[in-house]
């Protein structure tokens, strides 16, 4: 089953300024945002401008500057909410749903930083 990518999907439409957001940081190809139905004390999204619609279509279609913009932009956010373990936080936790199986809601990749507190066991069944 191919999951194809809806150009009027919510992050689509979000990307195109037609739903407000809650920008905590944008660079050239990356919006990240807080998440309307936070799970942590932190929970922002990190979703490339281009469309791709989950993070293997991404990682193989997306350009090099893109990827190393999107990954730049997560470190950057990790940092400023001082979740980076790298720069003395206790950590976060990245997750980005891909597919049906992984209940990935809208079809455009995005991945999910949580941090704040902390995590639990990473699946409950």
């Amino acid at each position: 089953m191919k999951f194809d990518y809806d150009k009027d999907n919510l992050f689509a439409r979000l990307l195109r300024g037609e739903i407000p957001n809650d920008t905590v940081a944008e660079s050239e190809h990356t919006l990240a945002f807080r998440d309307i139905r936070p799970q942590m004390k932190e929970h922002i999204l990190v979703i490339p401008k281009g469309a791709y619609v989950s993070l293997d279509d991404f990682a193989a279609n997306a350009s090099e500057a893109e990827i190393v913009d999107f990954m730049r932009l997560c470190a950057k956010i990790a940092k400023d909410t001082g979740l980076s373990v790298a720069a003395g936080g206790r950590g976060f936790r990245a997750i980005a749903n891909s597919g049906p199986d992984s209940l990935q809601e809208v079809p455009h990749f995005h991945l999910h930083i949580l941090g704040g507190e902390v995590a639990g066991p990473l699946l409950a069944r």
